[in-house]
């Protein structure tokens, strides 16, 4: 699903958002108001990452590794290793040591794709959208290096910048000027021909004036959040307990009958009724498990529709965590 963090009609929406994320992009090559041209770039960098996790000294790393670290253990269990303990203690070592090399070495390689310099800039973009209140729809873990959990700070965090301050009431850029009034962009008699920044000064950001032209913004807007998609993120992590609490009283009602059975306690047959709560719990579970996936279905309507839209160049809302992951598993 080609859901990007922000599109570029969203950093249009603000002129000294657009200049910086301009003066970023010449500084770093790229054009990062193309929407084509970034997602066809995070979809190749996304790759290289995971190419590098996928080379065989990754692999031969974790075997090395784990050898290593079994061997001083089943060295007690095998009579040909005991007798020759230093030998095969020397051998774990060595195992310890090739494998710690090449993690380190995956480790780095990876750590070099993830700060390429493109992403080192589109990380700073998304910076500068956020300090100017551009809300950022969904940031992929991997981006910045994230675990697939998407729990952790991430070995190349976007970074922070001061809020930039509001921008002065006035017409929107896609709003038409009234008439005889001077187009966007112009200087107002008096005002001085330089103009004055405004907000705080960011990474790559230059002087932008008030009013400074920006490139019209399509008309698309983003698709309202249905009901059962707000139902989806109240209960997208409720139940997955029913099929263990019910694997549970079945086993307690056959405990209680195999003692009844062998001990002449009547009253030991009595457990046979946590059978039927059993399948009633089951068939609880069963009815929200199904109902979840019908809203999951929904869900998933959904955030095709955000991204679609945001294809078409609406500005999205930021996505809820439970809608987040949804992105990541499509």
């Amino acid at each position: 699903m080609d859901l990007l963090p922000v599109n570029g009609a969203a950093l249009a929406s603000d002129p000294r958002a657009l200049e910086a994320v301009r003066a970023v992009g010449a500084r770093h090559g790229v054009d990062y108001t193309d929407d084509a041209a970034v997602t066809a770039l995070l979809a190749e960098r996304r790759r290289a990452m995971e190419a590098e996790q996928r080379r065989p000294a990754a692999w031969l790393g974790v075997l090395a590794l784990t050898a290593g670290l079994l061997l001083p253990c089943v060295v007690p269990m095998v009579p040909a290793l005991t007798d020759r303990l230093f030998a095969a203690l020397g051998a774990a070592g060595c195992l310890v040591v090739v494998g710690t090399a090449l993690a380190v070495h995956t480790r780095t390689r990876w750590k070099r794709a993830l700060t390429h310099d493109a992403l080192v800039g589109y990380r700073e973009i998304l910076g500068v959208a956020r300090a100017h209140g551009i809300a950022l729809t969904h940031v992929p873990a991997w981006l910045e290096g994230r675990s697939s959990t998407g729990g952790g700070k991430g070995a190349a965090p976007i970074p922070s910048y001061p809020p930039a301050e509001p921008l002065p009431d006035g017409p929107s850029p896609a709003e038409p000027s009234p008439p005889g009034a001077p187009p966007a962009g112009a200087p107002h008699a008096g005002a001085p021909s330089g103009g004055a920044p405004s907000g705080d000064a960011l990474p790559g950001e230059p002087a932008a004036e008030v009013g400074a032209a920006v490139p019209a913004v399509p008309a698309v807007a983003a698709p309202p959040k249905p009901e059962a998609v707000r139902s989806y993120e109240t209960m997208a992590d409720e139940g997955g307990w029913h099929d263990e609490a019910g694997c549970l009283l079945v086993l307690l009602g056959a405990a209680g009958t195999m003692w009844a059975a062998t001990s002449d306690e009547p009253v030991g047959y009595g457990a046979l009724v946590l059978v039927p709560l059993a399948l009633y719990v089951w068939l609880v579970g069963s009815r929200q498990g199904g109902e979840k996936e019908r809203l999951r279905q929904e869900a998933l309507a959904y955030v095709r529709a955000v991204a679609a839209a945001q294809a078409a160049g609406a500005q999205v809302p930021e996505l809820s965590p439970e809608l987040r992951k949804l992105v990541d598993e499509a």
